[in-house]
């Protein structure tokens, strides 16, 4: 072998080194750069999945509100009743204890008489509620 084939010998040794160099620096930083890809689908899933989690918390919360808000709306209003509405009850009641006397009077009136005896019933029990809230808000 001559010194020029020698010399050739080892420059495509060398040659073939850095290849297999370039190749593996290379694989490596591909693999770092889809870790690293990879790595951030994932938080970015996790994210994803904390932000729906938190919009469903978010979207109770809101029915949860309203709801509370309708019942407060509701005790509003009926914190406004108070001694007008109770006097207006019990003419409503007196009235209905006539018409079912009236009705009683009838052979055909008696589901009629029931009827207003029922209504004056739930009239009168109304009346009593807002009697005692009225009692209540005096104390």
């Amino acid at each position: 072998m001559t010194a020029i084939q020698i010399y050739t010998l080892i420059v495509l040794i060398l040659l073939v080194g850095l290849t297999y160099w370039a190749g593996y620096r290379g694989g490596l930083i591909d693999g770092r750069l889809d870790g690293i890809d990879e790595g951030k689908d994932i938080q970015q899933s996790d994210n994803s999945e904390a932000i729906h989690n938190l919009r469903l918390s978010l979207d109770q919360a809101r029915n949860n509100h309203k709801q509370l808000y309708s019942h407060y709306e509701r005790a509003l209003a009926a914190s406004k009743l108070g001694e007008p509405a109770r006097q207006t009850l019990l003419e409503i009641a007196e009235k209905l204890r006539i018409a079912a006397e009236t009705f009683s009077a009838f052979r055909t009136g008696k589901k009629l008489e029931r009827d207003s005896l029922a209504l004056r019933d739930q009239a009168l029990a109304m009346a009593i509620l807002l009697e005692q809230t009225a009692q209540e808000d005096a104390a």
